[in-house]
């Protein structure tokens, strides 16, 4: 247990901020798994659910709770799920 002042302060501040970033996580690892079992079943709504991902994951970017490149990956991967993206892809 810390027993200089800064200390105590800083220990506060982690355990609020470990809170947060633990419920912005699991948001999105909700977000993105009913986005992804929409795409598979193909769902009506399954844009619509991976537009929402998508927007939770560079909400969750910028605010600093996951790093902005694995942001991007999720992304990327979700979207290459869609058909819609296999579609649109070129060849070759």
């Amino acid at each position: 247990m810390a027993n200089i002042k800064s200390q105590i302060k800083r220990n506060r501040q982690n355990e609020t901020r470990r809170l947060r970033n633990k419920a912005v996580r699991t948001e999105l690892k909700t977000r993105v798994k009913t986005a992804a079992s929409a795409i598979d079943s193909g769902a009506d709504d399954a844009a619509e659910l991976t537009r929402l991902a998508q927007q939770r994951l560079d909400k969750a970017a910028s605010k600093g709770s996951i790093h902005k490149n694995a942001a991007a990956r999720r992304k990327s991967r979700l979207t290459k799920r869609s058909p819609a993206s296999t579609e649109a892809a070129p060849e070759g």
